[in-house]
């Protein structure tokens, strides 16, 4: 009976260990409460990001450029130095998650236009940090996958780069596994 008890309660603790862990990946983001979108369009660079599987061919030089469009619609080209040293290009398309939310929460595409209308060609790009003078900027999404640090200038200085993880890990990114990108300039 004692093994049955014992084991039954290490069920339940394993269950409320994973709950736990599956509310904290749930957790909205907080993101910052507003953004002027044409102070924050222009070329960004990236600082540092969590690999994922659409910048594995970037070596370097990763750099981000936001163009407003019509009806609200934000262009996005992000470009990077292969392997090989030549420069790749993804143009895409950003708009506002929700109109009646705050207007840092945005979906990208990068999936042909024709697409746009199924919800699976569009990304989480919410902004969770920016600088007064929107020199730098730490966009994540809601399921901690992916994480980025951007600036205007192809390098951060070492405090705020830090300061900036910590307010990613005190919502729940594993940036341990941040990659710092490298740049030619």
């Amino acid at each position: 009976m004692n093994k049955r008890v014992l084991a039954a309660g290490l069920l339940l603790l394993c269950a409320a260990i994973l709950a736990k862990a599956e509310r904290k990946e749930k957790e909205a983001l907080r993101v910052v409460p507003s953004v002027d979108l044409p102070r924050y369009a222009g070329l960004w660079y990236e600082v540092a990001r969590l690999p994922n599987r659409f910048e594995e061919k970037c070596a370097s030089d990763v750099t981000a450029e936001y163009t407003l469009e019509e009806m609200g619609r934000i262009r996005v080209a992000n470009r990077c130095r292969k392997k090989d040293g030549k420069m790749t290009e993804a143009v895409g398309e950003a708009k506002r998650a929700d109109k009646s939310g705050p207007n840092s929460q945005l979906k990208v595409r990068f999936a042909p236009g024709f697409l746009s209308f199924l919800p699976a060609v569009w990304g989480d790009y919410q902004i969770i940090e920016l600088a007064p003078d929107y020199s730098y900027a730490v966009v994540g999404a809601p399921d901690r996958k992916y994480l980025w640090v951007l600036a205007r200038a192809p390098r951060l200085d070492e405090a705020t780069y830090l300061r900036l993880l910590e307010a990613a890990r005190s919502q729940g990114f594993d940036v341990s596994r941040m990659i710092r990108t490298q740049h030619g300039n």
